[in-house]
């Protein structure tokens, strides 16, 4: 093992591999959230209620975060027993087909029912595939790296999955511009999934360069893989890293999927900010989201990940209400609040530092992708439905809902214990 050794190129180079790849395979899962008022639209009766078919959008889009655990289960249970490679590539075409499927479904007012019923379909085989994806980035890369690196290695590479959010942002934002909303809702939605069929294909090459983790070979090599099947380990021995798991990742999942991924939707709804502007807007956040992730991550390796997310918790927090109570009297630092806020959802970067270290790598693939998986299927699935019910009573909803989180991902950090020493 190389524990006290600085990075060296083939770490780098894995390192870029793995996020450019996770950033293609993101984009895919995303891009969706960024259409769902043209796909509300378009897939829903026209004369359902507005609040009804906004709920029943997000609610296809949250499907994909409830099959997640199942996916991913199913992934980590032959990562852990035949290699992170091997799911680590499978899983981009699982992603890849269904998001080219999208772009080529008919609408309601082709085939009625059925067109919501197809699109959910796909929404639960993008689900599968980044359930498995997630979590075996993180694993893949922090068993590549020096033990010491783990927060920038895991930092980097969710920086690279943001960077798939800021290219969808990107994607649609240019839709907007060229095309105008009728010709949006006629066919240009379209077009960014199938761009995404594209980027699968470009992400499955990327991997081919890729080796299995040195930490993964030398347990086979030793005939130290799991005796039993992984999650029947991870259940029995290893239930409080779980739920501290858990506990964050719900955090992780607020942040991005309220802050970054519904808000420009809601910034057009609630504040009534054009499309356009509220994409940029949101560019200008995940731009910061991403590079904050690193820093996050550095500062986890420098300080430890209790420290950081008990101080960037709370920052998120008070940035969330500033953002949404702020707007409202001042549309005018929309660009400037936004990014900000977006740089605060970087403390997310911290948390698979924990996660991966939470496990033994006999079990370490299955423990993370099932405590990650189920969260975000409970929490991250629901948290759209619940934000659009809270919005019926106050504007604020959504900053609310940040904020408790935030507050309970700072009492878990109280648990989280310190990394292994590196020897």
């Amino acid at each position: 093992m190389r524990d006290g050794y600085p990075l060296n190129s083939n770490d780098y180079k894995t390192l870029a591999l793995a996020a450019l790849g996770g950033a293609l395979e993101f984009y895919d899962f995303i891009i969706f959230v960024f259409f769902a008022n043209a796909i509300g639209q378009l897939f829903f009766p026209p004369e359902m209620p507005d609040w009804l078919r906004t709920l029943q959008t997000f609610g296809i889009f949250a499907a994909g975060y409830i099959v997640r655990p199942l996916g991913g289960i199913v992934m980590a249970h032959f990562g852990d027993l035949l290699g992170r490679k091997r799911m680590f590539t499978l899983s981009i075409l699982m992603m890849a087909v269904p998001t080219l499927v999208i772009g080529l479904l008919p609408t309601y007012a082709s085939i009625g029912l059925a067109a919501p019923l197809l699109l959910l379909l796909m929404r639960v085989l993008q689900g599968a595939a980044v359930g498995g994806e997630v979590p075996g980035a993180w694993v893949f890369v922090s068993e590549h790296v020096p033990a010491r690196h783990t927060g920038y290695a895991c930092g980097t590479l969710t920086a690279g999955l943001t960077f798939g959010i800021l290219l969808g942002s990107m994607v649609a934002t240019g839709v907007n511009t060229v095309y105008q909303p009728a010709d949006v809702l006629a066919g240009a939605w379209r077009w960014p999934f199938l761009l995404g069929g594209v980027f699968g294909l470009a992400a499955m090459y990327l991997r081919r360069w890729l080796h299995e983790t040195p930490v993964f070979a030398e347990m086979a090599q030793r005939q130290a893989l799991a005796a039993e099947m992984p999650l029947k380990e991870v259940l029995r021995d290893h239930r409080g890293a779980v739920a501290v798991s858990m506990l964050l990742t719900w955090m992780l999942s607020a942040g991005i999927v309220v802050v970054i991924l519904m808000t420009p939707a809601l910034l057009q709804k609630i504040y009534h900010i054009d499309a356009r502007t509220a994409l940029v807007a949101n560019t200008i956040a995940t731009l910061g989201l991403a590079f904050s992730c690193v820093f996050y991550g550095v500062l986890a390796d420098r300080v430890g990940a209790k420290p950081v997310l008990l101080v960037g918790s709370a920052l998120l927090a008070l940035c969330t209400y500033f953002f949404y109570t702020t707007l409202g009297t001042r549309p005018d630092l929309l660009l400037p609040l936004y990014g900000l806020t977006g740089f605060c959802v970087g403390v997310v970067g911290a948390v698979p530092c924990v996660l991966v270290q939470a496990f033994p790598a006999q079990v370490r693939f299955s423990g993370l992708s099932f405590s990650y998986n189920l969260s975000y299927a409970i929490f991250g699935g629901l948290t759209p439905i619940v934000v659009t019910l809270m919005l019926k009573n106050d504007p604020l909803g959504p900053a609310y809902y940040v904020i408790a989180v935030c507050l309970i991902g700072m009492l878990t950090a109280l648990f989280v214990r310190p990394a292994p020493a590196v020897k």
